[in-house]
C-alpha cells in the first residue's frame, strides 16, 4: 500500500481512456471511487474492473455540460465518501476539420464539454474543499493548452481557456495551503478519444508516432494525490513544444496546418460525423485506442530532441539580432 491508499476520489470522464486507466490505478491502491461519465453501461464495466482490484466504487452517470447534474454528482460523492480528497476533471471531446467547415454547433459543444464542463466540476467541488480546508482538483488539459491546434480550433480555445481557469483559481485559493489546483499536460495519448472525435476533415484521423500509454498519465495523477504540484507535463516533447511557443508560436501553427492539409488530402476518405460530441459512443469502457506500435517512442523522442535543438538555435539567433545586442558583449 502506498500513501495514496484509502483516498476518496471522484473521476469525471471515467468511461474510457485516461479516466478508466486512472480509476484502475487508484483502485490498486485501495482508494474509494466515484466514477462519472455519460455512458452508464461503460461506467459499470470500468467499475467492475475496479471492484475486481478491491476498490469500493459508486457510479453516477453525469453529463458535465449540465451544471445541475454536476452539482448532484458532487453532493452524492460527498455523501457517499464522507469527504473528497481528489477530484479528477477529465472530460474531453474534440472535432477535426477546417474551422469554417465544421458546424458551429460542434464547435460550441467542444467548448461546452472541455471548458464549461471543467468549470462546472470546479464550481461544484471547491465549496466542499473550502469546508474541508483541503482537497486536490486535478485539471486534465493536455499540451493543447500551450500549443495551438489548427483543424481543431475549438479544442485549442477550450484548452487555452482551461489553463487560464486553473491559474485564476490558484490565485483565489492562495490563502488555503492545503487546497491545490493541479494541471496535467500530456502530449498525444493512445485512447479511444481519437476514434470517437467528430470529423469534418474528409479523411480518417490518426495520431503521430510515439503516443503515450494512458496508464503513464494515470500514474502521474495518482502521484498528485500524495504530492500535488501546479503543473505536470507528460511526454518527452512537452518542454520542447512550450519552447516553440515562446520562440515562434505562429510558425508552429502554420507548419501544423500545412502538415494536416497534406495528411488529410492523402488519408482514407471518411464521412462527416459528430462522433461522441452529442451522445456517448455505443461501445466504450476501453483504455487503449490501439494506435501504439513497437519502436515508435524512440523515433518520436529523437525527432522531438532535434526539434528542440532547432528551437534553441532559433531563439539564440533572434536574441543575437536584437538592437543593442552587440553593445553588451
Amino acid at each position: 500500500m502506498s500513501s495514496s491508499a484509502s483516498k476518496r476520489v471522484v473521476i469525471t470522464g471515467a468511461s474510457s481512456g485516461i479516466g478508466a486507466a486512472t480509476a484502475e490505478a487508484f483502485a490498486r491502491r485501495g482508494a474509494r471511487l466515484v466514477l462519472a461519465a455519460r455512458n452508464g453501461t461503460a461506467l459499470d464495466e470500468v467499475a467492475g474492473r475496479c471492484r475486481g482490484l478491491g476498490a469500493e466504487v459508486l457510479t453516477v452517470p453525469t453529463d458535465v455540460t449540465d451544471a445541475e447534474a454536476v452539482q448532484h454528482l458532487a453532493d452524492r460523492a460527498a455523501e457517499w465518501l464522507g469527504a473528497i480528497d481528489l477530484w479528477f476533471s477529465n472530460v474531453g471531446v474534440g472535432v477535426v476539420g477546417k474551422f469554417h467547415e465544421v458546424p458551429l454547433r460542434a464547435h460550441r459543444q467542444v467548448v461546452e464539454a472541455n471548458l464549461l464542463g471543467h468549470l462546472h466540476d470546479a464550481y461544484a467541488v471547491l465549496p466542499i474543499f473550502l469546508r474541508q480546508k483541503r482537497g486536490i482538483f486535478v485539471n486534465m488539459i493536455s499540451i493543447g493548452g500551450f500549443v495551438a491546434t489548427p483543424w481543431a480550433a475549438a479544442y485549442a480555445a477550450s484548452k487555452f481557456g482551461l489553463r487560464g481557469l486553473s491559474q485564476a483559481l490558484r490565485g483565489e485559493l492562495s490563502a488555503y495551503p492545503d487546497i491545490h489546483v493541479c494541471d496535467i499536460y500530456p502530449t498525444f495519448v493512445d485512447t479511444p478519444a481519437i476514434r470517437h472525435a467528430g470529423n469534418y476533415a474528409g479523411g480518417e484521423t490518426s495520431v503521430p508516432p510515439g503516443v503515450l500509454d494512458p496508464r503513464t498519465v494515470a500514474r502521474a495523477v495518482v502521484r498528485l494525490a500524495d504530492a500535488p504540484r501546479p503543473s505536470t507535463g507528460i511526454g518527452a516533447p512537452t518542454l520542447l513544444m512550450k519552447l516553440g511557443q515562446v520562440v515562434a508560436p505562429d510558425l508552429g501553427a502554420s507548419a501544423m496546418n500545412g502538415f494536416l492539409g497534406r495528411y488529410f488530402g492523402r488519408a482514407t476518405p471518411a464521412p462527416a460525423t459528430d462522433g461522441n460530441l452529442f451522445a456517448p459512443p455505443a461501445t466504450d469502457g476501453r483504455i487503449d485506442g490501439g494506435f501504439r506500435r513497437p519502436g515508435e517512442r524512440r523515433t518520436f523522442g529523437a525527432l522531438a530532441v532535434l526539434g528542440g535543438l532547432a528551437g534553441v538555435a532559433l531563439l539564440a539567433a533572434r536574441l543575437a539580432r536584437r538592437p543593442g545586442a552587440r553593445d553588451h558583449r
